[in-house]
């Protein structure tokens, strides 16, 4: 092969080489690599949109799980009209809705033209009491919606405390401990107090508990005669 034609093929090589590397920086996205994300997505008629649905188990939880877990999605409505959840359930196991403050509440409003976030500090929760998933897992979760449209997803399963989805796990409720009561204290006598039924002479002093007695007048001392009474 004369040099010409082995500069001609290396030149081939290499243009082809950086059409590929080009065409992969153009195209090197989620979308263009049909690259699905982790957490379950799911489209309801035209309007609604779920993303991100994650069941958040307590802090440390592992494998095969029962208790308390939190329903974490995020709504968002295109349409012209709100639209309000009225339930969600995890497999057969229902949650409960409250607001940002605890307050529970029969249905989450989605407004027009606009988006909630369920889950986390400082938005509406949806709490499953006893869910009976597998951390790590997948988990049917139905959304039924006030216009009777509903959606069912396979959800992600992920325990607190790892990941974006530190503290949105289900918040356990402290048990009430009672306050201890102290019975008051014994009241014990004071030294130098009379002790009732004591007897005090003048010029002695008494003892708790005891009679006083006078003082014995000396051998040979005469006794003051005492006033006869008339």
């Amino acid at each position: 092969m004369s040099r010409s034609l082995r500069r001609g093929g290396i030149a081939a090589i290499a243009a082809i080489a950086i059409a590929s590397l080009s065409s992969c920086a153009a195209g090197n996205t989620p979308d263009t690599l049909q690259v699905k994300p982790d957490n379950a997505a799911a489209t309801l008629g035209t309007n609604l949109r779920l993303n991100n649905i994650v069941i958040v188990t307590g802090v440390g939880t592992s494998g095969d799980y029962t208790g308390p877990a939190n329903v974490v999605v995020n709504i968002a409505n295109t349409g012209e009209v709100p639209a309000e959840l009225q339930s969600v359930t995890v497999d057969t196991a229902s949650a409960a809705f409250a607001d940002a403050a605890g307050a529970p509440l029969t249905g989450i409003v989605i407004p027009a033209g606009g988006a909630v976030a369920i889950g986390g500090q400082g938005n509406p929760s949806a709490l499953v009491a006893t869910a009976a998933v597998h951390v790590g897992g997948f988990a049917d979760t139905t959304f039924t919606f006030k216009d009777g449209q509903k959606v069912t997803a396979q959800a992600s399963v992920s325990p607190d405390g790892k990941g974006l989805y530190k503290g949105y796990g289900p918040t356990p409720t402290a048990s009430a401990v009672p306050a201890k009561t102290t019975a008051p204290a014994s009241a014990s006598p004071t030294a130098g107090a009379t002790t009732p039924g004591a007897t005090t002479t003048p010029g002695t002093t008494a003892t708790p508990g005891t009679t006083a007695t006078a003082p014995a007048v000396p051998a040979g001392a005469t006794t003051p005669a005492v006033p006869a009474t008339h």
